[in-house]
């Protein structure tokens, strides 16, 4: 599967951006395939987990430092991922990534090209 981030900008903190990921793909049928993630980036650190959603789009995961800020969703028609994202702050500022896995327990191995997020203060 093919991934296609957009949706990155500039903010200033307590402001909102949607981040949104196309899926494409030759195997590609419906949304429920595949798990989806989006994981962010900032300089200088690792890349570390933002947010999950299962397979079978009932169950949703969040990293602690973005629970009830960030919220994750995908839309079947559009097979598209999004991540709306509030209250953000200068912290948040990364580069963000989408990623799909086969299954809900193996690693993510489709990743979109990332979209910058860069939130002032």
């Amino acid at each position: 599967v093919q991934l296609q981030a957009s949706g990155g900008g500039v903010v200033q903190a307590g402001g909102s951006l949607r981040l949104s990921c196309a899926a494409s793909g030759r195997t590609l049928r419906n949304m429920s395939q595949y798990g989806w993630g989006w994981f962010r980036q900032a300089p200088g650190k690792d890349r570390e987990f933002v947010a999950a959603i299962r397979r079978s789009g009932y169950n949703v995961d969040y990293a602690d430092s973005v629970k009830g800020r960030f919220t994750v969703s995908r839309d079947y028609d559009k097979m598209t991922v999004y991540l709306q994202m509030n209250s953000l702050r200068p912290e948040d500022t990364a580069v963000y990534y989408c990623a799909a896995r086969s299954t809900d327990r193996s690693p993510y191995n489709s990743w979109g090209q990332g979209t910058l997020v860069t939130v002032s203060s």
